[in-house]
Parts: structure tokens; C-alpha cells; sequence
């Protein structure tokens, strides 16, 4: 198991955040729509993960449809953009599935999943969500298996442009969250990963750290994506 992709929740168009990246020498590029739940996104690609920017394409169909990534997404933009949420990819997402169940938690079952890119090729994948109510609480992981083996994916993602060589010269080292209850909140993370809780609330998965702390008041969400050299 390991991080796949760190979700940024935005008002702003995909080609609005390519031409703020572009402004600051980082490359990102229009990823693409995904016309079943209304929404579209920009993404950048580093050496471990990649960085997506998610916006409402089509409120109507937003509104409407039963996707809890689209539905956090709407409740959190009510108040403000920022980081919502993280994926991390499992190499068989159906037994992941029955072992988190067996553990006690309720899923979404897997969910077919597909978007559009720029140049109207389909990519394909299988989600996976806890249940949960949207709310201000801390959201579980989403978990994600792509139809592509990873290097096949990569190689077609370098040949395209939408991954360049210097930003696998960077990577993604950790993930903050902010949350009313850092002890709380990484035993539960723990026991859906079947990872050990290492120091200072952290859970070290294989090519990330995920670190828990304490806030006061506001949403428990990521906070902070820090990202380093390789």
C-alpha cells in the first residue's frame, strides 16, 4: 500500500491552476473530466505520487450524484478551498475491500471509475470508499487500483508530457493533518491500514509519512502536503 495522489479542492478551472503552476516553473498539466460525477481536474505529477486540483465542471450533475469524493468536495467548498482528502493505490482492491469489512468497517463496495483525458483518451480505474457522513470530521483514505499496471501507466503518463523528468526529481515526503484528536485519530487510520503507529502520531506507509496533530477548532482535513528532493 502507498500514497497514489493528495487531493486539493478548488474553485478554480484546470487551466487557470496548469497557467499558476506554469507561473512558479512547476509543470502540471489539464488532466481531464469525469462526466458521470460533474467534476474536472489539473494534475502534477512527481517521482512517488502526484498532486490533484479537483473543481465542479457541471454543478448539475454534481448536485446529483451519489460519489463521495464529489460530495466532500461540495460540502468543503462551501466554506473554503483547500486540501480535502488522500488516495492510496492497493494492488487487489476487491480483497482489500472484504478485509477492511471484516474488520468493521462499511465500504462503498469497489466502483468502476473512469475520466476523459485532454486529448480524448479514456483512462480507467477501481475506487474504493469507507462509509462515511460527509461532515467536518476527518475523512478515511480513499483507496484506488488502476486499470494499467504502474509501469505501463507511467510510461504512457512520461510519453504524453504529463509527467516531466524534473519533477521526478521531487516527491511527496509527508502528509499533515490537522485534527481535534491526533491519538484518536491515527489508531483508527492504523487499524484500516493494518500499519504500526511510529512516533509522534505517524503512520509510515511505503513511500509516505502520514502525521497527525492537534488543532483547536476548523475541519479535521490534511493541512499540509510536504513536498522535497529525492
Amino acid at each position: 500500500m502507498k500514497l497514489d495522489h493528495v487531493v486539493y479542492f478548488t474553485e478554480k478551472a484546470p487551466v487557470q491552476i496548469v497557467a499558476e503552476q506554469q507561473a512558479i516553473e512547476r509543470h502540471a498539466v489539464v488532466g481531464g473530466r469525469h462526466e458521470k460525477w460533474g467534476t474536472h481536474n489539473a494534475l502534477m505529477y512527481v517521482k512517488n505520487a502526484y498532486i490533484e486540483w479537483l473543481s465542479i465542471e457541471q454543478m448539475a450533475i454534481a448536485e446529483n450524484v451519489n460519489h463521495p469524493l464529489t460530495s466532500l468536495l461540495l460540502h468543503d467548498l462551501e466554506t473554503s478551498e483547500g486540501w480535502g482528502t488522500i488516495c492510496l493505490s492497493v494492488d487487489c482492491i476487491e480483497e482489500f475491500n472484504e478485509e477492511i469489512k471484516i474488520k468493521g468497517f462499511k465500504t462503498s463496495g469497489v466502483l468502476n471509475a473512469e475520466r476523459y483525458t485532454v486529448d480524448n483518451k479514456l483512462r480507467k480505474w477501481k475506487m474504493l470508499f469507507v462509509d462515511q457522513a460527509i461532515s467536518d470530521e476527518l475523512p478515511y483514505p480513499f483507496f484506488i487500483e488502476w486499470e494499467d499496471a504502474e509501469e505501463v501507466r507511467l510510461a504512457k503518463l512520461r510519453e504524453d508530457g504529463t509527467i516531466s523528468a524534473e519533477n521526478e526529481k521531487i516527491e511527496v515526503k509527508e502528509c499533515v493533518f490537522n485534527v481535534a484528536n491526533p491519538l484518536k485519530e491515527t489508531a483508527m487510520w492504523a487499524g484500516l491500514l493494518s500499519h504500526k503507529v511510529g512516533d509522534a502520531n505517524q503512520i509510515a506507509l511505503d513511500n509516505v509519512v502520514l502525521r497527525f496533530i492537534e488543532q483547536e477548532d476548523g475541519k479535521d482535513r490534511l493541512s499540509a502536503v510536504i513536498v522535497g528532493q529525492v
